[in-house]
């Protein structure tokens, strides 16, 4: 069975290995409190992290479809406030689309205050900022509140819009991946960026795209 290997560095202390009694899964991390542990901005449970699937279920993990150069599906979804938005409507204007895992998550909270703190940045460049994760619209608007986040949040509830894009999950899909596009006045994507570990590296990315278009 493969084994799956996390550098030091990005293991938070809430997690630990398992027994040592067992050291073919020493690789891999166990939340040492099942219910509320927090792994790079997702809430786990014991069961997720335990089903982490072998390499021979490769076969199921999604892909991305929303490459650079193309134009990704539209979609309409409820905002922070319960209001339908839809990707069409902010034809003819830069937007930055990014998926990411859970509201209240550290990495995540890191991910959106950075957004914030550089939204003025955004605003003169002429985008629009547009956060995505499967949290319903109360949730979002609670997050939102707590860290005076500026910029719309949809609600993707089943995440058919992330399936939809092809954003790929990580650690074989147990994990919702983080990814950001920049997409052009004519809706063309210009950036792909995925990284769960470095969540204020995507806004640092974003703008250089931006000062680009």
């Amino acid at each position: 069975m493969a084994s799956l290997t996390v550098p030091n560095h990005c293991v938070p202390t809430l997690l630990r290995t398992h027994s040592p009694n067992h050291p073919s899964s020493q690789n891999l991390p166990f939340p040492s409190t099942p219910s509320n542990s927090q792994f790079f901005g997702l809430k786990l449970s014991h069961s997720s992290v335990s089903s982490i699937p072998s390499s021979s279920s490769l076969k199921g993990t999604i892909f991305a479809k929303v490459n650079k150069g193309s134009k990704p599906p539209n979609f309409t979804l409820k905002d922070q406030n319960g209001k339908n938005v839809s990707l069409s409507n902010f034809k003819g204007k830069p937007v930055i689309v990014y998926f990411y895992p859970a509201d209240e998550t550290p990495g995540c909270t890191k991910q959106a205050c950075a957004f914030r703190d550089s939204y003025e940045k955004f605003k003169k460049a002429g985008a629009v900022v547009v956060g995505i994760s499967g949290d319903d619209a109360a949730s979002h608007k609670a997050f939102a509140s707590k860290y005076r986040l500026p910029f719309t949040l949809l609600s993707d509830e089943g995440n058919k819009v992330r399936k939809e894009w092809g954003v790929p999950g990580d650690f074989f899909g147990s994990l919702p991946g983080r990814e950001t596009y920049v997409l052009d006045k004519n809706g063309v994507v210009q950036l792909v960026y995925n990284n769960q570990f470095q969540p204020e590296k995507h806004i640092d990315e974003t703008l250089k795209i931006l000062q680009s278009l």
